[in-house]
């Protein structure tokens, strides 16, 4: 059992080692094409940052794991609002006065409603149709976002930066060394996570859901909560609230949409009980933040913190992990 929690742990450090690496790398080349940074923006830092999350869904899927795929969309969405934002409001409240936040937020709860169309509709999975609606719904978002960000002077607040991934403005040999490391480590991590995740599970007697719900879930939100925690340290906590939202978009019309081109992606009579009602509460209130302008202060992190350790505790309690 040990020796396929050190597994997870590793695959879980080389995927985001890989994915950090193949973004930097695809940053970098497509800078030196000189493709505006808008784009790349747009289109290789918002998918390359999610490509963990995809490469591992197209794993878990393929190889009958839904529950490990099905399980890190909606913890990851759940971690992204209670932990991510919840800590980072500790050292800092968390301001939701960012122009263009609302529409995003608006979105977010429509990706949210899509998702639960899919689970509690007969007979209840993700599968090719609906997975390319989903992957044709983030499209039409990001060709959104770029067509905002071309008309209008304010900047989308779900953009990511793209400075810190470019090196300099023409092809080296550690661009290509990143995105062929990337190319390796992606598929080596997922193969580690996966195989291992699904014994972990089988061996401690719980549904694959729960290790994708907080193992998976939970490595693969450690970027964004060290980026919120940073600007947290230098009260600028605010920038990262966008962040969050686009990526809980991202988990379900990319990730989802890839959980459903790649087969069949089951949903588990326990995640429509429990797990999904709790993303669903996740959006819900942030977005409620954000429509009513209101900031995320210290007392509402730590009941955001304390809703998460509540929310593993609960899955580990009733999983018989404990």
């Amino acid at each position: 059992m040990l020796n396929q929690v050190l597994l997870v742990v590793s695959g879980l450090a080389i995927l985001l080692i890989a994915g950090d690496l193949l973004v930097r790398g695809a940053v970098g080349l497509a800078a030196a094409m000189k493709i505006p940074a808008l784009f790349i923006s747009l289109t290789i830092v918002a998918f390359g940052t999610s490509a963990p999350e995809l490469v591992v869904t197209i794993k878990a899927v393929a190889t009958g794991n839904d529950g490990i795929a099905l399980g890190n969309i909606i913890g990851s969405n759940i971690a992204n609002v209670f932990l991510v934002l919840g800590l980072p409001a500790l050292i800092y409240p968390v301001s939701t006065h960012v122009l263009g936040l609302r529409r995003h937020a608006a979105f977010m709860l429509v990706a949210t409603a899509a998702f639960c169309a899919a689970a509690y509709t007969a007979p209840g999975h993700i599968n090719t149709p609906i997975g390319a609606a989903f992957f044709a719904s983030i499209i039409a978002y990001v060709l959104y976002m770029l067509v905002r960000a071309l008309q209008s002077p304010e900047r989308e607040p779900v953009i990511d930066e793209v400075e810190e991934y470019i090196a300099d403005d023409k092809i080296s040999g550690k661009t290509i060394f990143y995105i062929i490391a990337g190319l390796i480590g992606l598929p080596l991590g997922a193969h580690l996570l996966v195989t291992n995740g699904s014994i972990l599970a089988s061996g401690l007697g719980v549904r694959e859901e729960v290790v994708g719900l907080t193992i998976i879930a939970f490595g693969t939100s450690l970027p964004e909560l060290a980026t919120v925690i940073a600007a947290a340290m230098h009260k600028k906590s605010d920038v990262a609230i966008g962040g969050i939202i686009g990526s809980n978009i991202f988990n379900i019309f990319a990730v989802g949409g890839v959980a459903g081109l790649a087969g069949t992606a089951v949903f588990d009579p326990a995640s429509l009980r429990f797990d999904i009602p709790i993303m669903v509460v996740a959006a819900v209130v942030l977005a409620g933040y954000v429509f009513t302008r209101r900031d995320i202060g210290r007392l509402t992190g730590a009941g955001m913190v304390l809703a998460y350790v509540a929310f593993i505790y609960f899955l580990a309690q009733t999983s018989g992990a404990l």
